[in-house]
């Protein structure tokens, strides 16, 4: 007998949370993926999305009855007649568990986030050189640009899914009355059938699920790094590998990281002393041979030699181009195109080479996006 008259127990508490967990960590996750600085809180968004994927296919095999995917109506013959009797009968009865477009979305959405974690775990090892697969980003750094176009477009195809899920359910609610927006709340649907029955061990391991999902994402966040975002590249002392560079250039500025332009363009750098940036630099400030010794760091060290993000990026946004400055670079100008110019202007910024200014431990090769700081209002 059913609970409540008109209606049938559907989804149990545990399927409710996890559902609200699984659409609040996509979109939390999809915003957050805008802005540099909250990367971190991407992550670890991204491992409560995972983890859910994770239980709801486990759920789809072990679940109650409505769960199952045995359940689901997949023919294209079964979603056709859906949309017919959809369109014909406005107050046709709703069936208890998943009807045929709500069996293709599931069965959708679980593909496709599969997709989206697994690319987005992989491009946080190559592109950023962090996390379960950072040691891939030595031999595969090259990926980058495919790992990033499936990893975003994966994300516009699941946003675009989900939002023919909330036009299917509103008309659900507003046209066809069945109160279905209601249904992942109270976990009641106003249908026939009969009421779902979960076993102690079920309700139990989707608990345990929806602890270690907080758990993770409390972890990641609770530090900068941890195994789970462990980064390959650490700060780097320059003034132990070429003490003449980080002293001599240190003078005036604070030592750029040496993969932010290629050979050639330090080469230009070194090449045109007598008009360094508007200033003269003549062998009395650096003797020929301290030159000689800066110029062969910088070649070593060079954009091409590196698998950093940057770099990568930068050789990529250059073709032939060899510019002398990195903020003549077109990557630079694109991850820095939304910041306002007066911001250059600030007093403890005064102009765009002074990178040290908003990215914390630059001096030491440390472009991590966890770095970033904004000394402006």
């Amino acid at each position: 007998m059913n609970k409540k008259a008109g209606y049938v127990f559907v989804w149990p508490i545990g399927t409710r949370i996890i559902h609200w967990m699984l659409a609040l960590s996509f979109t939390a996750a999809f915003i957050t993926s805008f802005y540099e600085p909250r990367l971190h809180d991407h992550v670890a968004f991204g491992f409560i999305f995972l983890t859910i994927i994770i239980y709801r296919i486990i759920w789809g095999f072990i679940g109650p009855e409505y769960a199952r995917f045995k359940t689901f109506k997949l023919k294209p013959s079964q979603l056709k007649e859906y949309f017919v009797i959809k369109i014909q009968n406005r107050w046709r009865k709703i069936p208890a568990g998943h009807n045929p477009a709500s069996s293709w979305f599931t069965v959708w959405a679980m593909g496709v986030g599969f997709i989206i974690v697994v690319s987005g775990l992989l491009l946080y090892g190559i592109q950023e050189g962090k996390g379960l697969f950072r040691d891939l980003n030595t031999n595969y750094s090259h990926l980058m640009f495919v790992l990033d176009a499936i990893h975003k477009y994966a994300s516009y195809l699941f946003v675009t899914w989900v939002v023919l899920h909330i036009s299917g359910v509103l008309v659900e609610q507003f046209w066809h009355k069945t109160s279905m927006v209601f249904a992942m709340v109270t976990g009641y649907k106003k249908t026939d059938g009969k009421d779902t029955e979960v076993k102690s061990i079920l309700s139990i391991f989707s608990y345990i699920m929806i602890i270690i999902a907080i758990v993770t994402y409390f972890f990641i966040v609770s530090s900068n790094y941890n195994f789970l975002t462990l980064q390959k590249f650490t700060n780097v002392d320059y003034k132990q590998i070429s003490p003449v560079y980080v002293k001599e250039c240190g003078d005036c500025h604070k030592a750029h990281p040496p993969y932010l332009l290629p050979k050639k363009s330090w080469q230009r750098v070194m090449g045109a002393l007598d008009n360094h940036f508007g200033e003269e630099i003549t062998e009395a400030n650096i003797t020929k041979s301290q030159q000689a010794s800066i110029l062969e760091f910088l070649k070593e060290n060079a954009a091409e030699t590196s698998t950093h993000e940057s770099s990568i990026k930068i050789m990529h946004s250059l073709g032939k181009r060899r510019p002398k400055a990195i903020t003549k670079t077109p990557y630079w100008r694109e991850t820095h195109k939304d910041i306002p110019k007066y911001v250059f202007k600030d007093k403890d910024i005064k102009d765009k080479s002074n990178c040290s200014a908003c990215h914390k431990d630059f001096e030491y090769g440390n472009l991590d996006d966890m770095n970033i700081k904004y000394p402006f209002k």
